[in-house]
C-alpha cells in the first residue's frame, strides 16, 4: 500500500514541471468521459504515446479518480478540477471535488467477488507509484492525486 497525506508541493509551481494541463469538468458521467480523453490526448501530445503504457496508466487512473469525483463527490452544481503535471520522471494526477463528507479510504478494502463496485482506489494503489488525499485549503472538499513515475519521453 502506497498511499500518502501529502502530495508534492506544488506542481503549477514546480520547477521541474515540464507540462501542465488543468482544466474544470462538470460533474456528470460525460465531464468524467472528456477528462480521461483529454488526459490521453494531452499525454500523447507530450511524447508518452496513446498505447504506451506511461499513457495507459495514467489515463486508467485519471478515469477511475474522475469517476469518483463524480460518484462520490458531487455536489449539485459544482464542477471537479483536474490537474495533469508531467517531469522529467514522473506524471502527477490530481482531481479536486467540492465535496467533504465522503472521502476515500487510504487503506482501499478489496470488495467481495459478488460486488459491483469498489475496485477502483485498488487500481490506483497498483498502479500508481503513490497516491494520496490532501483537503482543499481554499475551500470545502478534496483532492485525490496519484504519481507514476515514468522514463523519460524520448
Amino acid at each position: 500500500m502506497k498511499p500518502a497525506t501529502t502530495p508534492s508541493a506544488g506542481l503549477v509551481h514546480d520547477p521541474a514541471a515540464l507540462h501542465e494541463f488543468t482544466m474544470r469538468f462538470t460533474s456528470t458521467p460525460r465531464g468524467a468521459r472528456l477528462a480521461r480523453r483529454l488526459v490521453s490526448h494531452r499525454l500523447h501530445e507530450w511524447g508518452h504515446p496513446y498505447e504506451s503504457t506511461a499513457n495507459e496508466t495514467v489515463t486508467l487512473i485519471t478515469a477511475e479518480l474522475v469517476a469518483n469525483a463524480v460518484r462520490h463527490g458531487h455536489v449539485p452544481g459544482r464542477d471537479f478540477h483536474l490537474r495533469l503535471a508531467g517531469t522529467p520522471t514522473a506524471l502527477w494526477i490530481e482531481v479536486t471535488d467540492t465535496r467533504t463528507d465522503k472521502c476515500p479510504r487510504r487503506d482501499p478494502q478489496r470488495p467481495s467477488p459478488d460486488e459491483e463496485s469498489g475496485r477502483g482506489l485498488l487500481l490506483v494503489d497498483a498502479l500508481a507509484t503513490r497516491w494520496g488525499i490532501t483537503p482543499r485549503t481554499a475551500g470545502p472538499g478534496k483532492t485525490v492525486w496519484a504519481v507514476v513515475e515514468v522514463p523519460v519521453p524520448r
